[in-house]
């Protein structure tokens, strides 16, 4: 007996790496996938439906049910189909994990407005439109049963959009849009008994090797914190009735640790009193607006 037997779940960029482990840990624990995944490499160029096929041969291999979608997350018509395809294939849907990604790394001063454009498109928007269509399917069930659904959203953000990273405009703009989207999907949904949380993960990935060199090897058989099947622990346990009061939260997740986040909140308050502000004003109070952050640019540190 697995702790999903009987549920449905997507997972988006499911054809390698993290998505891979999530999709091949769901289907261990008795949940049916669809494995989505275009196929093309960490710059979103190409497509090829082979490491999808091969996720799902895997998890067929180990008596699993699962199947093949090769959608573009980030196109609105694909992203409805691919939440029908999986009422239609298995009979529902209780789990969306959003974790198709890629990189167009470039100075803002230098990024052109493609680059922009299409990793906002992949990381956020092919994010938000499966959460959409999901999102009316689980609402329209609950509208016509009165029964909570109990399903789960995963969204995948990163520590470059909630610390900041150099070179990464885009799609640290696009992460910590995701934070945003988690939140508020989140409380718009609880009364349908849908719970949203989102993951920052670091692992050893394509992604990550463009932005991280030489990462070490660690021998077979080690503990490696890095590894991508790490993510997949904390990502599937948030999708299974363990953590069926869980939602609005936002996880850092690796081999190394794991780390609740929080988000923005007052470090320091100054109260205006009975008087208006003036930047003379504001300029004697540098001190006590600012507090110990007065100290320039902060190196970027994730703690991981």
């Amino acid at each position: 007996m697995g702790l999903l037997d009987g549920k449905v779940a997507i997972v988006t960029g499911a054809g390698r790496g993290i998505g891979r482990g999530h999709a091949l840990l769901l289907a261990s624990q008795g949940a049916s996938v669809v494995v989505n995944d275009l196929g093309g490499d960490g710059r979103g160029e190409g497509a090829d439906l082979s490491p999808a096929e091969q996720v799902v041969a895997e998890i067929e291999g180990m008596g699993g049910r699962a199947v093949v979608n090769g959608a573009n997350v980030a196109d609105w018509s694909a992203a409805e189909a691919m939440i029908a395809q999986a009422v239609e294939v298995f009979g529902g849907l209780d789990i969306l994990i959003n974790n198709a990604g890629i990189l167009r790394d470039r100075m803002a001063h230098n990024m052109t407005e493609d680059e922009w454009d299409v990793v906002v498109d992949v990381v956020l928007k092919g994010s938000f439109a499966p959460s959409r269509f999901a999102a009316t399917y689980w609402r329209n069930k609950y509208k016509q049963t009165g029964e909570k659904v109990n399903a789960a959203i995963v969204n995948t953000s990163s520590a470059s959009g909630l610390y900041g990273n150099a070179g990464q405009a885009n799609y640290g703009a696009a992460k910590m849009g995701l934070a945003a989207l988690t939140i508020t999907m989140a409380r718009e949904l609880a009364s349908a008994g849908v719970r949203v949380n989102a993951i920052a993960p670091t692992a050893a990935t394509r992604l990550l090797g463009t932005v991280l060199k030489d990462l070490p090897e660690v021998p077979a058989g080690q503990h490696d914190p890095l590894a991508p099947t790490q993510v997949a622990p904390l990502v599937v346990w948030l999708c299974t009735d363990h953590a069926a009061a869980v939602t609005v939260q936002v996880f850092a997740v690796s081999g190394a640790q794991i780390q609740l986040l929080q988000g923005w909140h007052p470090v320091t308050q100054v109260d205006a009193g009975d008087e208006d502000w003036t930047i003379d004003r504001i300029e004697s109070l540098r001190g006590e607006i600012l507090g110990s952050f007065d100290t320039g640019l902060p190196a970027f540190n994730p703690q991981l």
